[in-house]
């Protein structure tokens, strides 16, 4: 675990974003396609968690990003070249555009400011999306990630932010996967070796702490007023 001092500059507001993985209804809802997860998001307080992120965000002036995973019904553009995306077009429960099953499940709250990405294809939620280039635009060099599942989009979507350039920060009690000895065993092997793994109360914490002042500085002449034609920088005090 980093220091909170370490935690807390990497969660500056102004360059932070926070990401839900496929936090919809037809994922981790209470009519899921997939059941097991769901009620395991929210069973060991996953989801609950996410949704605690979401309004400290809010109310610290993080950007929320929430990433859904849809399909068409006519399936256009859709892949099949892996056993999962064939398996989920058999499922009860389909995840199609427009419909229920692909809003943001409760308890987590969309605000107007947050921006929802929607993918037709693929694993991750990063990786053939407009994230990149979204992320990039809003100055952002922190990605926390939260969501399901540990088993495939979340470490996809930890992998992929590393590999742009993204610090990664993963609070451990606000992800899950099937079965739940996964999801301790993925953080510990692997997502800790590219992530910061902290908790969500860490989070909350670095979030809900008062930020130090910001002063104005810039070059200054013997008597101390400002020097005509010289550029001024806004720093921490």
């Amino acid at each position: 675990m980093p220091s909170y001092e370490q935690l807390r500059a990497q969660l500056d507001p102004a360059r932070t974003v926070l990401l839900t993985v496929e936090c919809q209804q037809g994922v981790v809802g209470r009519d899921s396609a997939l059941p097991e997860l769901a009620a395991q998001a929210r069973a060991s307080g996953a989801l609950g968690n996410i949704g605690r992120l979401v309004d400290a965000a809010h109310e610290a002036g993080v950007q929320v990003m929430h990433a859904v995973a849809e399909r068409r019904p006519d399936g256009r553009g859709a892949g099949r070249n892996a056993r999962l995306f064939r398996a989920a077009e058999r499922l009860p429960v389909q995840q199609y555009s427009g419909s229920k099953a692909v809003r943001v499940a409760e308890p987590i709250e969309v605000a107007d400011e947050d921006i929802v990405v929607r993918r037709l294809h693929g694993l991750s939620p990063i990786a053939g999306t407009d994230v990149d280039a979204l992320l990039r635009n809003l100055g952002c060099r922190t990605l926390v990630v939260t969501g399901v599942s540990a088993n495939v989009a979340i470490p996809n979507a930890v992998f992929d932010a590393v590999n742009l350039g993204y610090t990664a920060v993963v609070p451990a009690d606000a992800i899950a996967g099937v079965p739940p000895e996964y999801t301790p065993a993925m953080i510990r092997n692997t997502l800790a070796l590219v992530a910061t793994v902290t908790t969500t109360d860490d989070v909350l914490a670095c979030w809900k702490a008062p930020r130090r002042a910001q002063r104005t500085v810039g070059a200054l002449g013997p008597d101390g007023r400002r020097l005509p034609g010289c550029r001024w920088a806004v720093r921490r005090a």
